[in-house]
């Protein structure tokens, strides 16, 4: 194993400029990310989804929260207590995007409740109940009786607060209950404290067809009397906590894999950032918990009605297809079975592209799992930056290593939340025989590459996937990303100095095709730009497209904006974090941005230029890339950026993917620019970009149905309105 500090020859390309903090062109980069969550809960509103899909979105929006203030909030807090008085790019500081934050934060866990309310009643008349347990028959609370003191009460421990049993510490994201007791012996008052254990489920289902739920805390409540025997209830109140979860590596760290194992057992006793506490809990109870868990710097909020949002994605789980969407079976690419299943010469015969999650993630697990078969292979070399659970790519590698070939993983450490779960892999990837390389320490490795090197007649082979997305089967079916399979030389060349990059810290000077970051990527982005603003001064057609998650780098936002009052029509789509401001007169007239939230999530990086031609054209400048636009991406990560030549795989992602996204008006959202968000009117003829790929095969998946010298189905882009 092996880790670095960054090579001091390095250079980082051009550096960012300072830039004038300036609000009236830059959106705030965390009130731009709440407003994508406010996008995200707004489709559990959305009643053209199923009952059940509509609570998992509520549940996602829950979970995004937590993790914002886990991160996000955490530094600016940090900052404030540290008086960082450095101000955002929009003018903004660390106090006062705290308070914008929590105003907002409220604002949408108000909506949370609202939906959860909405839906529980709609889910009830549909068969699916949250009970109260109130007004319960007499069977359904025997029952639930016999289930707390079986299954419950021996897993739950009350502690007692008083000088002798100080306030218990409360982990992150822990769900608790306060109980105010009098003892009815001595009418001696006691208080006690509920912690409920992760390991219980948060719903318990009754017996029965019908759907029938119990939330663990309500049950544990209604049970006061066999826990506290003896004690008459006063009151009491729920509350939860998110404390600080960020991991920060120091520059000096000897040991990265040490480092790690200690930063994940401190990252449960972080600071309290925000206290969600339940609204009417008597003011000396609020001021107990507030004292107990130290919150004299958190972000302190009351709640009405179900707290921790994201757990109601359990409920999801439930066996009702009628209240899900449609099943969808994701399909093998057909010019993978025209060979045999023979990945290699399926790829040899001519570059790939896939289209996740319409075409299956399982043409990755065969690439790899053929290369550990294959006799021939002599070498893989794979990144790891999120993996999951039950990860066949690791299991693949395991079995290449155990076959004596030579195998090399790179596996991010640094994989926020995932860090736990690579240590794993690590350690069971070394015990395999595999070279196990942890890169950089203070930058991540954020591209998504395989490399296979096959001995065939004529000397070796190397044969590359490139993907915009994770090696994680889980995500891969619910996110849309792109897999470029390729055996051209080039790029096999490019992908070996990568490599020998991130585990020798070997500068990839002479690379053919492929750009990388943090060295070069802002400035090849900002060339791209230079040429299209060139063409509109000469008066050719002048158009950049560009799909993303996030866009926030203010150097590449300011060089877009210069591209725009040269006249450059810009079409960008972009998921979540957006800072620049567009349609704003003199400045980004002709920029213009989207968001799509819909069933699937939007995942991958796909940018064209024009080139002098009107987009689409079969001669645009094509990239897929692993990177978002954000200063992480160009200056704090490995990442790559490819260009797209095979005409073919040209047109599918120009004519198809990307057209497609321009012109869906489902699942769209429009960015004005005062910041706010409007949902696309669907018109006479609405488009569903997820719906069309669930039920049009891409070129890839039609194999031989499409030869060379048929063209690609195009869709037709609507005229700017």
């Amino acid at each position: 194993m092996a880790t670095a500090a960054v090579p001091t020859e390095i250079q980082h390309g051009s550096s960012v400029p300072a830039f004038a903090a300036d609000r009236h062109r830059f959106f705030n980069r965390e009130l731009s990310w709440l407003a994508f969550n406010r996008r995200v809960l707004e489709e559990a509103f959305n009643p053209a989804h199923p009952l059940l899909e509509r609570l998992r979105f509520l549940s996602i929006s829950g979970n995004n929260l937590d993790e914002f203030f886990m991160v996000r909030v955490a530094g600016l807090k940090g900052q404030q207590l540290e008086y960082v008085d450095e101000v955002s790019v929009d003018g903004l500081t660390p106090g006062q995007q705290l308070a914008a934050i929590a105003e907002e934060a409220d604002r949408l866990l108000a909506s949370q409740q609202q939906v959860w309310t909405d839906l529980a009643a709609l889910l009830a008349d549909a068969g699916v109940e949250v009970l109260d347990l109130h007004a319960v028959d007499a069977d359904t609370a025997a029952w639930l009786d016999q289930h707390f003191r079986e299954q419950i009460f021996p897993v739950i421990t009350p502690q007692a607060i008083d000088p002798a049993h100080p306030f218990p510490f409360i982990p992150n994201k822990g769900f608790s209950l306060l109980f105010d007791l009098r003892r009815l012996s001595d009418d001696e008052p006691i208080r006690e404290v509920v912690m409920i254990p992760p390991s219980l489920p948060r719903f318990v289902r009754l017996p029965g067809e019908r759907a029938r739920y119990a939330a663990v805390e309500t049950l544990i409540r209604h049970q006061a009397a066999t826990l506290f025997p003896g004690y008459e209830l006063l009151g009491g109140g729920a509350f939860r906590i998110i404390r600080d979860s960020d991991i920060e590596v120091e520059e000096e760290a000897e040991d990265l894999v040490r480092v790690f194992k200690s930063a994940l057992k401190r990252r449960r006793r972080g600071r309290a950032i925000r206290l969600e506490l339940e609204a009417g809990m008597a003011e000396e109870l609020e001021e107990l918990v507030r004292d107990g868990v130290d919150a004299e710097h958190a972000l302190v909020s009351p709640f009405t009605g179900f707290l921790g949002i994201a757990d109601l994605g359990l409920l999801v789980e439930e066996d009702r297809p009628d209240l899900k969407f449609p099943a969808f079976a994701a399909r093998f690419p057909e010019r993978i079975r025209e060979h045999g299943g023979d990945c290699f010469a399926a790829i040899r015969s001519k570059d790939i592209v896939v289209h996740h999650p319409y075409e299956s993630f399982d043409v990755v697990l065969a690439f790899l799992q053929q290369a550990a078969r294959d006799p021939d292979v002599v070498a893989i070399k794979q990144t790891l930056y999120r993996a999951g659970k039950q990860s066949a790519v690791v299991r693949a590698l395991i079995d290449a290593a155990e076959a004596g070939k030579s195998v090399t993983a790179i596996v991010e450490l640094k994989a926020r939340f995932d860090e736990e779960q690579n240590l794993l892999w690590a350690s069971a990837l070394e015990r395999a025989g595999v070279q196990v390389v942890y890169g950089f320490i203070d930058w991540k490795t954020h591209a998504k590459v395989s490399m296979v090197v096959r001995r065939e007649t004529g000397g070796y082979r190397t044969y590359c996937h490139f993907g915009t997305g994770n090696y994680h089967p889980v995500t891969a079916r619910i996110y849309t990303d792109l897999s470029f399979f390729t055996a051209d030389r080039r790029l096999g060349h490019d992908a070996a100095r990568l490599f020998n990059y991130i585990t020798g810290y070997v500068e990839p000077r002479d690379m053919a095709m492929l750009t990388t970051s943090p060295l070069y990527l802002r400035d090849r982005l900002s060339d791209l730009l230079d040429a299209e603003i060139a063409h509109a001064g000469a008066g050719r057609p002048a158009v950049v497209w560009a799909k993303m998650n996030s866009l926030v780098d203010p150097a590449l936002i300011d060089k877009l904006y210069e591209a725009s009052r040269a006249g450059v029509e810009i079409e960008l789509i972009v998921r979540g974090i957006c800072c620049l401001r567009p349609q704003v007169p003199g400045l980004s007239e002709t920029i213009r941005v989207k968001s799509i939230v819909g069933r699937f999530l939007e995942h991958s990086r796909i940018w064209v230029f024009g080139g002098g031609e009107e987009l689409p054209n079969a001669k645009a400048p094509l990239f897929i890339s692993s990177a978002d636009w954000m200063p992480r991406n160009f200056d704090r990560r490995v990442e790559y950026m490819l260009p797209i030549e095979n005409p073919t795989v040209h047109a599918q992602i120009v004519d198809q993917v990307l057209v497609a996204n321009l012109i869906d008006s489902e699942q769209s959202w429009v960015l004005r620019p005062d910041g706010s968000y409007e949902r696309c009117d669907p018109g006479p003829r609405p488009f569903n970009l997820h719906r069309y790929f669930m039920t049009n095969p891409s070129l890839s998946g039609r194999g031989a149905a499409s030869e060379e010298d048929v063209a690609v189905p195009k869709l037709r882009l609507r005229a700017r309105g």
